[in-house]
């Protein structure tokens, strides 16, 4: 399938890139940094060999989100949404951003995503996971009251917001003592970020702002398949296991979350997905660096779901969600025989934001 939009791709500055190294072996850290570090050269040409039109490109991870200090994630997350703006101008045919937010200061992230959205154009924020706050000896989730007022910034702005995982603190990651083989994308970054999904559904956050929409990576970190018994249980037991919010779960997974296909790449898992969730809000992802885009697209452009599915899956979903037009994302072919310059290319991208 040609023109595939991408948008869980990930890149690092220098002051990041080390909080990757631990997901690489000694021996693969040097690949792996490579390809953190790489917007332009080897990305582009991984897109242009399997389709991919387009990647909404995020920081690596935990980042911003791993730094106590407010001030320090403030300053972090700023330099980043304007590097990622910097890269985004040379290729915006190509490329869009999503930003990066000190979510350890609600208002100070609200403030940020405006600042990014209105003024960068990016098409909405990726954040990893809960933050760490100096003070504080827990995880910083955003169900809480505090965050309230972010939310309502981000319905306001009208852009989708990616939680995006990463791995429990020392002190709450017991149960994988001794196994450290069940860390990251094996299993802890899935559980992790199912329980804060799960949590601002039952948060009431939906009620109080219908139009968010929030994207969950990994074909929804095992949601789509646990929502029948997580419901089930609470109409039986309702009293005991009371939550605020007013309706059950899965209205609130149905409605409200977007999922991509980033590092699941099995045909029996987007099927169950799609039966759960719906075809229109499922979206294409590979997760480069940390997985390849050939095993992403070599199997999604050859899965076993109808043509239709696989054009929104692959495409029209992403567009419609994050506002791409037709005109806003050419193919590499259109751009190369097109006489319009870069420059007047830019300007209409603007307009596009603007109307």
């Amino acid at each position: 399938m040609q023109g595939k939009i991408a948008l869980e791709e990930h890149f690092a500055m220098e002051d990041t890139v080390q909080d990757s190294a631990g997901f690489a072996p000694a021996q693969d850290w040097i690949e792996l940094k490579a390809r953190l570090l790489d917007i332009h050269e080897r990305r582009l040409a991984e897109m242009d060999a399997h389709g991919i039109e387009l990647m909404l490109l995020s920081l690596n991870a935990p980042a911003v989100q791993a730094i106590p200090d407010r001030n320090r994630a403030l300053d972090l997350s700023r330099r980043a949404n304007d590097f990622l703006a910097e890269q985004v101008a040379r290729r915006p045919d190509r490329f869009q951003g999503l930003a990066a937010l000190p979510m350890q200061d609600p208002e100070g992230a609200a403030r940020e995503l405006d600042r990014c959205v209105s003024t960068l154009g990016f098409r909405g924020a990726l954040v990893n996971g809960f933050s760490e706050l100096a003070g504080t000896d827990h995880a910083i989730y955003y169900d809480r009251k505090e965050f309230w007022p972010f939310w309502a910034e981000a319905e306001r702005l009208g852009v989708p917001f990616y939680l995006h995982p990463r791995n429990p603190m020392a002190k709450d990651a017991a149960i994988y003592e001794g196994h450290r083989w069940l860390l990251g994308p094996t299993w802890a970054f899935g559980q992790e970020t199912a329980v804060h999904a799960l949590r601002l559904m039952g948060s009431g956050l939906f009620d109080a702002y219908p139009n968010l929409q929030i994207i969950l990576g990994h074909m929804g970190e095992g949601l789509p398949y646990s929502m029948w018994r997580v419901d089930n249980h609470n109409k039986w037991m309702r009293t005991q296991n009371a939550y605020p919010a007013q309706r059950k779960i899965a209205d609130y997974f149905r409605e409200n979350f977007y999922i991509t296909t980033s590092g699941n790449f099995r045909t029996q898992a987007l099927i169950d997905a799609m039966l759960e969730i719906g075809a229109d809000r499922i979206l294409f992802s590979a997760d480069w660096p940390f997985e390849n885009i050939d095993h992403a697209a070599d199997w999604f452009d050859t899965a076993t779901i109808s043509e239709g599915d696989r054009i929104k899956i692959g495409r029209d979903n992403a567009r419609a969600l994050f506002g791409l037009g037709e005109t806003t994302i050419q193919s590499a072919a259109e751009q190369k025989t097109s006489s319009v310059s870069m420059e007047a290319t830019r300007e209409h991208l603007v307009r596009n934001r603007r109307a």
